[in-house]
């Protein structure tokens, strides 16, 4: 069974983004999607994160497809099995990197694992307030707190943004092994072709269609 299923997406504004659309995603698999600014990669993450309901198409999450979901049952599925990253860290800026942490675990009921903190390099500067963090310090508490509630599938989108390249090479890489260790999977949306590349699977998001390209 795939984690994530997608058939015949379309999506449209004031101007179609994209239409016909499939993907989908099992376990211990990383989905790269890239293309230029202004393609649609960011609405589409954001319809198979179930964000957004797209236009035209199904999508089916761990068996059942989401239209067929009722509100509680896909709250649930949200809270507990999505781990969204987002280049806007959206941490709550009245607390401290570890007390956003706390949220995290309060809410899955998993602990926060101090191996993470340090393979974020983040544990000398948790106990600070968010305001206090620097903007890569910040991402890598975002990434903390979403895989603190061991998520299924990781919708990650520009998540390197604010990091130079060796720490985002880093990030990466902890994304791959957490999948591979979680039996979970990762839909990655960057405009950065070397990062795209790590994936399993590369997709590119061009003239309304998504093309395999690796």
């Amino acid at each position: 069974m795939n984690l994530l299923s997608a058939k015949n997406l379309s999506h449209s504004f004031d101007y179609d983004l994209f239409e016909g659309v499939c993907l989908s995603l099992d376990k211990k698999e990383s989905i790269a999607i890239i293309g230029i600014s202004g393609s649609g990669k960011s609405t589409l993450l954001h319809a198979l994160s179930t964000l957004l309901k797209p236009n035209y198409g199904e999508i089916v999450l761990f068996g059942k497809e989401i239209s067929k979901m009722k509100k509680k049952e896909l709250a649930l599925i949200k809270r507990n099995k999505l781990g969204m990253v987002f280049q806007s860290h959206y941490l709550f800026k009245g607390f401290s990197g570890y007390e956003n942490l706390e949220v995290s675990e309060i809410l899955s009921q998993e602990p926060i694992d101090e191996e993470l903190l340090r393979r974020l390099d983040i544990e000398h500067c948790i106990g600070q307030k968010v305001t206090e963090l620097s903007g890569g310090q910040q991402q890598r508490v975002s990434i903390a707190r979403v895989l603190t509630k061991k998520p299924s599938i990781i919708f990650a989108d520009e998540p390197t943004g604010n990091l130079d390249h060796e720490t985002a090479t880093q990030v990466m890489s902890l994304f791959f092994e957490y999948c591979e260790t979680n039996d979970a999977g990762m839909i990655l949306v960057t405009h950065d072709n070397d990062l795209a590349h790590m994936c399993k699977k590369v997709y590119k998001l061009e003239d309304k269609e998504l093309k395999r390209i690796k």
